[in-house]
């Protein structure tokens, strides 16, 4: 079916018609859907995948982890593809791939087969979430971006929480193949929608820089196998090399994009103190976010002494906050400043965290669960309002620099608090208290980033 195009200047003011935009909104909530969902559906079942394929469950997290490795090599390569082929295609390849790659997921019958489909997943879901902020510009009119933004942001907290509920009922009726099986008529009527309503945005000129995506791929899986390795003590120092790989291959990737018109790593939008203030708080967060949700299960078992179920239910209500305000936080973000929005947001997050420091050991779990449900609202009021800065503040014909560059922020802040994570093992011994310190620090810092972008921006 087609469709007049408007101009980049007419998307941003007008977005799609009413009907098409709901065929087009559709597509790219089915698609986050599956992305988001097997980001963490298959970690239930590794038990009985390795059972089943006559694996050692160690080698097993290759399923998880070469997923996450195909997801954080692509996102940087795939936004900037998506500036010079355009979103909608990138989208749709990405879409496809992780289709096909589920039907290779489920036809595996080895290890090794079912670890190179889910890379090959991790790739293709990298293709719908590395322009998927780049398309809602196009798809939306620019006074409803904050909604939209927070209209994804409740479906990833929604679905990342319900995952292993999911694949838990799936596991039930059937075996572990089932759980990838569900994407086809998924990601099939995704496409369907996709294809018939997405809209197309204007072509770059340039040609992507095989040298900086080469870089990238380099820096990014080194970084995330280097701090994999920190947690597992025969393999430490080979972390570290690989870290330090990882950190070289970066520095060299961001002396290559410097005086480029138009580089892989978005250093043209980072010229702006608005834009380069919004990129640390949400690093920043993501940081202190990581290092809770890994620490918070070790502390609420080792310190508090909660039971599994009681730590599951404990980490249950970070995402239930999130689902709870980020709709709300997207909605106020087009009628209140993002910066104040997102410095409120922070500072409830950060008297969350810090709440913890506080808890002793038989503290009634609905306020221990209360306290973590203060957090994930205080993230969730964060996320839509900083991400629509950092996509509203590019041009049009940088959206997907810009999307590149709220993935990347996020993945770094990941990263980063993964590898503070196994720091603090080696240093203190346990995560509880140490991290949770951090964590509550670094969110006021991000809040303290946020007030001042405010005052920059209303001198």
């Amino acid at each position: 079916m087609s469709h007049p195009e408007l101009s980049a200047e007419e998307y941003y003011d007008e977005g799609l018609p009413a009907r098409r935009r709901r065929v087009a909104v559709g597509g790219v909530w089915l698609a986050l859907i599956v992305c988001i969902l097997d980001t963490s559906i298959a970690s239930v079942a590794l038990p009985t995948i390795a059972l089943d394929l006559g694996a050692k469950p160690a080698d097993a997290i290759g399923i998880v982890s070469a997923f996450q490795l195909g997801v954080v090599i692509s996102l940087l390569p795939l936004a900037a593809l998506g500036d010079i082929i355009t979103y909608r295609r990138i989208f749709l390849i990405g879409l496809t791939l992780f289709t096909i790659a589920s039907i290779g997921c489920v036809v595996s019958h080895t290890l090794g087969a079912l670890v190179l489909s889910r890379a090959l997943q991790g790739i293709g879901a990298a293709g719908v979430m590395s322009v998927n902020g780049a398309l809602a510009r196009y798809i939306y009119p620019r006074h409803q971006l904050g909604a939209a933004l927070g209209a994804n942001a409740l479906i990833i907290a929604a679905f990342g929480a319900l995952g292993p509920t999911i694949a838990t009922a799936i596991l039930a009726g059937g075996p572990w193949q089932y759980l990838f099986a569900i994407n086809l008529p998924i990601g099939a009527t995704a496409l369907a929608l996709a294809f018939r309503a997405l809209p197309e945005s204007p072509k770059a000129h340039h040609k992507l820089d095989a040298t900086s995506a080469m870089l990238n791929v380099i820096a990014f899986a080194a970084l995330l196998m280097g701090a994999d390795l920190l947690g597992q003590e025969p393999a430490v120092n080979r972390g570290y090399v690989l870290l330090t790989i990882g950190l070289m291959a970066g520095f060299a990737l961001i002396r290559r994009c410097t005086g480029q018109a138009q580089p892989l790593v978005p250093i043209d939008l980072l010229r702006s103190k608005v834009t380069r203030l919004s990129a640390l708080t949400s690093m920043l967060t993501f940081v202190a976010q990581t290092l809770t949700q890994i620490a918070l299960p070790f502390y609420a078992q080792s310190v508090l002494h909660l039971s599994l179920v009681q730590t599951g239910l404990l980490m249950t209500a970070w995402p239930v906050g999130v689902a709870v305000a980020a709709p709300i936080a997207g909605r106020l973000a087009d009628r209140v400043p993002d910066e104040v929005l997102v410095c409120a947001g922070l500072t409830v997050m950060t008297l969350g965290l810090a709440s913890f420091l506080w808890v002793t050991p038989g503290h009634d779990s609905l306020w221990i669960a209360l306290r973590m449900a203060i957090c994930g609202v205080g993230f969730g009021c964060f996320q839509s309002p900083n991400n629509r800065t950092l996509l509203s503040s590019a041009p049009m014909h940088r959206s997907g620099a810009a999307a590149g560059l709220v993935a990347i922020a996020r993945t770094t802040g990941q990263i980063i608090g993964a590898v503070l994570v196994a720091v603090s093992f080696r240093i203190y011994g346990e995560v509880g208290t140490a991290a949770i310190s951090i964590s509550a620090t670094l969110t006021a810092i991000a809040a303290a980033s946020s007030f001042i972008r405010h005052r920059h921006r209303h001198r």
